[in-house]
């Protein structure tokens, strides 16, 4: 995007309406698209005609992921009750983190390496203020070089809105941070409405849509009842998964909204928690429930003992594809940055 000279950057209502028509296309799926960590993106190396798709993209983790069962088919999604099997090692290790609070430093650092089909390394790093300002770099030069000019991205609602959802859990809230953590992208799945409220909520998410494709030129798709049951649990879950995981990324450094990440991921049913050792430090294994990703697999491997993310391993249902994203988190100052010392 900062090589489209001419072009000016995105407003927060374009990434709305980004994640609206995202949305209803994954509606539209018979099955769900697995979710792509938003940082997988290095702005700078996408050509002009991929703009457009990469954005919508970057939109799926504020559009999926998610962890609430559904009433009857007229009733709005309620708050489920945490499975113990769960709830015991990520809300255990969630008190531990929060205990040992946040390392000095005034932003947090997560530098993460993919590893896509071709096997080739693609590294990205990420800074994300305490202030709510993020910088971004394919380079710790690039990064630096970013920061020294102070040429920070704009702080997007739906970021403020996931860090506030997490900070929140490790509060204590946890109830009412699920709901906010679901709906940060918006609430067309009408979480915690009335019935009446739920469906008006779905019906002017897909009017928006409509007005979004009408603009743009393209056929508008045709109007689909609100989700019932258990495709509207398996949306909703969806939706908790990928955007806790958006703000893990983006602020895993941050012990407040490390613990609230964590606890978050409790509450997600049929979620499997498992043991492993990576490069010989002991490590935890988030499995989320394939349902929730059309089929596909994501393993989130976080360190035992603080939390911080050290790999996602995900494999796409059809056709079978294999990603692994490689993760170091720290906390540091934006002074030492600017000075090259990363």
């Amino acid at each position: 995007m900062k090589n489209l000279r001419d072009v000016p950057s995105p407003g927060p209502e374009a990434y709305d309406r980004a994640r609206t028509a995202l949305r209803t296309a994954m509606e539209e799926q018979p099955v769900a698209a697995v979710v792509r960590p938003k940082r997988w993106f290095s702005w700078p190396k996408v050509g002009v005609a991929a703009v457009g798709a990469a954005a919508v993209a970057a939109a799926v983790v504020a559009t999926s992921g998610g962890s609430v069962p559904a009433g009857p088919s007229d009733a709005a999604p309620r708050a489920a009750e945490v499975p113990p099997a769960v709830e015991a090692p990520l809300v255990k290790l969630a008190s531990a983190v929060k205990a040992a609070g946040t390392q000095p430093g005034d932003a947090s650092l997560i530098v993460n390496t993919k590893f896509g089909l071709d096997g080739k390394p693609d590294l990205n790093y990420t800074l994300y203020t305490d202030k709510g300002q993020q910088f971004t770099g394919d380079s710790a030069k690039t990064l630096v070089d970013a920061v020294a000019k102070g040429d920070a991205q704009p702080a997007t609602p739906y970021d403020g809105k996931v860090m506030a959802a997490a900070r929140l859990a490790a509060n204590g809230d946890v109830d009412q941070a699920r709901t906010a953590m679901i709906t940060a992208g918006g609430n067309a799945l009408g979480v915690g409405l009335s019935p009446a409220e739920a469906e008006k909520a779905w019906a002017d998410a897909q009017a928006e849509t409509a007005e979004m494709f009408r603009k743009i030129g393209k056929p508008v798709p045709a109007p689909r009842p609100r989700p019932t049951g258990k495709d509207l649990e398996n949306l909703i879950n969806n939706h908790l998964w990928s955007n806790t995981e958006h703000a893990l990324f983006a602020n895993a450094a941050d012990a407040e909204v490390r613990a609230g990440v964590l606890k978050l991921y409790a509450t997600i049913p049929d979620m499997i928690v498992g043991m492993t050792a990576v490069d010989g430090q002991a490590a935890l294994t988030l499995t989320a429930p394939p349902a929730i990703l059309g089929g596909s697999a994501d393993v989130l491997i976080i360190n035992a003992d603080n939390g911080l993310p050290i790999r996602e391993e995900i494999t796409s249902a059809e056709p079978s594809q294999h990603w692994v994203v490689n993760y170091k988190s720290s906390r540091v100052t934006l002074a030492d940055v600017a000075a090259g010392k990363i």
